[in-house]
């Protein structure tokens, strides 16, 4: 029965895995670079509507689902750490839950708060908004490369 659980808890965290990174990919390669083509006042007004948005949307659950069975999955595979595909699990859930999550909570969440907090129309709109799709890019690229190489470990985790 431990076995199904934890085979069930690989699967749902490849494929979370995966369709966030798909969402972060998304965002690093051509929305980002959209909003970035606006003005100041139309590309802050979109970006906090996309945000206002994807909070009430189903992406929180998978955001949150992910991340405690990504957790869940480290302490697993501790227990098992002899065991086939208990290194990649470990691997998989560590590099999820710190370079996915703890990287939104540090730096996006806190960027879009600042973008949230300025007057689109102000006179500092333009230089927050300049260096928000610089960093907040950078870091969503962080964020696609953790989801995308954690969906591989899960995937390897599954295989092995």
């Amino acid at each position: 029965m431990r076995q199904v659980f934890a085979t069930g808890l690989l699967w749902f965290s490849a494929i979370g895995c995966g369709l966030m990174a798909g969402i972060y990919f998304a965002f690093s390669t051509f929305i980002m670079t959209a909003l970035s083509r606006l003005d100041q006042a139309e590309g802050i007004a979109a970006m906090n509507a996309i945000i206002v948005d994807i909070v009430r949307s189903l992406f929180m659950p998978l955001f949150l689902g992910t991340t405690v069975a990504g957790a869940a999955l480290v302490v697993m595979g501790a227990l098992r750490v002899s065991e086939p595909g208990a290194v990649s699990t470990i691997a998989g859930g560590g590099l999820y839950v710190i370079g996915m999550f703890v990287v939104t909570m540090v730096f996006n969440v806190p960027l879009n708060n600042t973008l949230a907090a300025v007057g689109p129309s102000a006179s500092e709109a333009a230089s927050v908004w300049a260096a928000y799709l610089k960093d907040w890019t950078f870091w969503n690229h962080v964020r696609t490369v953790a989801s995308a190489v954690a969906c591989a470990l899960f995937v390897a985790a599954l295989a092995s």
